[in-house]
């Protein structure tokens, strides 16, 4: 796996900071001051493993660059941000990103986030994983877990790692309730200091996935005060 991380942070000290935490840590870190320049580095073909996003950019907010960056890449991003505001940590979850710190914050602490972000995206061994049916289908979902992909009514999705990881959890218990508390544990595992709204926010991004296939549909039912569930499929 690349040790590459890029830094996007228009203050210098922070930049700096953060990245002689991780150079330590054995990282290879690169930093831009800029959203554009971030992206362009990013379609340049650099092989990066994540993303350190600052939310307050001089050209953009870190929110537009990383809903640019999610109609190309599930590359894992954390968020920096100067606000705490809970909203604010809401709608980066919804758009995709892996994390989210507040400052000021501890240069290790993110280095240490970094390193069980990366431990979660790294592919799992068969022996973690067992699929004994590489494909199983439950209308109108097919699930390839070999190939980690889930279509819905004969379209793939563009899901991102912890979207697919979810879905994936439902369709492996149609109908069953699931509180937030167990999905948090199925699907992020050992996140740290995650909150139970991060299920809610992938639950959102999914159903609009699953809505943009089939606009007259909701097959993941709310069960208010309980959890969510898949609707079983229709026989």
């Amino acid at each position: 796996m690349s040790r590459r991380i890029l830094i996007v942070d228009d203050e210098p000290a922070i930049a700096d900071m953060l990245a002689y935490a991780l150079r330590t840590e054995g990282y290879e870190p690169d930093c831009v001051g800029l959203g554009g320049d971030a992206l362009a580095a990013l379609r340049g073909g650099a092989d990066y493993a994540l993303v350190i996003l600052d939310v307050g950019l001089p050209d953009q907010s870190g929110f537009d660059v990383c809903r640019a960056l999610r109609r190309e890449s599930d590359v894992p991003v954390i968020f920096l941000t100067a606000r705490s505001d809970e909203v604010d940590r809401i709608v980066g979850l919804e758009l995709g990103a892996d994390d989210y710190v507040p400052k000021p914050f501890s240069p290790r602490e993110v280095a240490s986030r970094v390193r069980a972000i990366l431990r979660r995206a790294r592919p799992q061994p068969a022996a973690v994983a067992p699929a004994p049916a590489a494909e199983t289908c439950s209308a109108p979902f097919h699930h390839d877990a070999a190939g980690a992909r889930i279509a819905y009514h004969g379209v793939w999705l563009s899901l991102t790692r912890y979207e697919y990881r979810l879905l994936a959890t439902l369709l492996d218990r149609p109908g069953r309730v699931q509180s937030r508390a167990q999905l948090m544990a199925d699907v992020w595992r050992d996140a740290e200091d995650s909150l139970e709204r991060t299920v809610d926010a992938h639950i959102k991004t999914l159903r609009a996935k699953l809505r943009a296939v089939r606009e007259d549909e909701d097959p993941i039912e709310t069960h208010r005060g309980l959890g969510y569930s898949l609707r079983p499929a229709q026989r």
